[in-house]
């Protein structure tokens, strides 16, 4: 079932509800409470950073309720890196992740930014791979020692097919 999504930057003093978001998704997926306690600071969103005009931020709203965010920073001048991307566990599959991952893309490419990176937890890769990136390696985990995370790229530079997601 499609719902109607509104897109908008959220508010400084929206970044704890962010964090819960964030937390709430990444616990879907089953990690236990270690797990989860080593992922907190990662899954923090700071007041600071949703005002860093060099960050692009952006919040789903269904019903006036928030549903999902993304954040994405540069990295070079002509990458850019997603940073977060959590939904609400209730709307996962409902294709707000898709809303959100593509007006990341539209302000990518905007900014002048020719390639979006993507570290992915295992179980978005093939979100991710639906929506086009392509699997370029790994990265080591910066919350759990030893654990490596998949490294997608999107060429913002070609169209690229995006199916639903």
């Amino acid at each position: 079932m499609r719902v109607e999504v509104r897109l908008r930057k959220p508010e400084p003093g929206e970044a704890a509800v962010l964090s819960a978001i964030a937390w709430r998704s990444k616990a879907h997926w089953g990690y236990d409470d270690a797990f989860m306690r080593a992922c907190r600071d990662e899954l923090t969103v700071s007041a600071e950073s949703l005002k860093d005009s060099s960050e692009y931020w952006q919040l789903a709203e269904v019903d006036g309720r928030i549903a999902g965010f993304i954040g994405v920073v540069p990295e070079s001048t002509d990458t850019a890196e997603i940073e977060a991307l959590f939904v609400e566990p209730e709307f996962i599959g409902g294709g707000i992740g898709r809303h959100l991952l593509l007006a990341a893309t539209d302000a990518a490419k905007a900014r002048g930014y020719t390639v979006l990176v993507i570290q992915s937890d295992p179980d978005a890769a093939g979100f991710y791979e639906k929506m086009g990136a392509k699997l370029v390696g790994d990265r080591p985990s910066d919350s759990v020692p030893g654990r490596r995370l998949p490294l997608y790229e999107l060429d913002l530079t070609k169209a690229y097919e995006q199916t639903e997601a």
